[in-house]
């Protein structure tokens, strides 16, 4: 398996510094990472770096809290593209959830797809934030929505992926979408695991990591 095709090479970090983000970016073109995954104002320096490659560039939007207005999350992914990101992923609004107003929800992810067309759309759930009922209703606002992808976590909040979670998400939207699981993988044995249970990314600062350990080498 070639799991450097799995990992969203990944720098969040308010503090992450202009050559932070060109060390991120030398990394993924060495490991061929799928590809960075940047805050929105690094999307342009990020494109710069990555060239003519293959490697994607992923921004969030509406991060790490998903809190703002739908048209603040639409002005920021439309800036993103612009710049010359290839996928985005937004954060759920995820007090409107737990009030129950999921008309809301779906119309917050409803019009930032609708927005950005064709570009992938990932929805952070935030799961350490709902219980099992309310990530099954999150998978399916966001089957409605017409998402691209369900990912777990923004890694800012309590914890980060689990199996169960990524279960449970993988039961509910029946392959209609795909799961990438974030916060908190940081070897490649645990990587693995998730991609066993069947998610298709996984995000990840610890990407050099995982390619470097023993298991790892021989996967790769």
């Amino acid at each position: 398996m070639e799991l450097n095709k799995f990992i969203d090479h990944t720098l969040l970090s308010p503090s992450a510094t202009e050559a932070d983000i060109l060390k991120l970016c030398d990394e993924a073109l060495k490991y061929r990472f799928y590809s960075v995954c940047v805050n929105s104002n690094y999307v342009a320096l990020a494109k710069q770096a990555i060239g003519r490659s293959n490697v994607k560039i992923c921004s969030v939007v509406g991060f790490p809290l998903g809190a703002m207005s739908t048209e603040a999350k639409i002005f920021e992914a439309k800036n993103a593209i612009d710049q010359g990101a290839t996928e985005i992923d937004m954060v759920i609004n995820i007090g409107r959830l737990k009030s129950k107003n999921y008309l809301a929800v779906l119309k917050d992810i409803s019009k930032v797809k609708k927005a950005i067309g064709f570009t992938t759309l990932k929805v952070i759930l935030e799961i350490s934030e709902l219980s099992k009922n309310e990530i099954v209703k999150a998978c399916e606002i966001c089957i409605d929505a017409k998402a691209d992808f369900v990912k777990t976590s923004t890694g800012f909040s309590k914890s980060g992926a689990t199996l169960t979670a990524v279960k449970i998400m993988k039961k509910t939207v029946r392959g209609q979408l795909k799961i990438k699981a974030s916060g908190g993988i940081r070897d490649a044995e645990t990587a693995l695991k998730y991609i066993e249970v069947g998610v298709s990314r996984i995000g990840a600062s610890a990407g050099v990591a995982m390619m470097n350990d023993e298991y790892s080498t021989a996967a790769y």
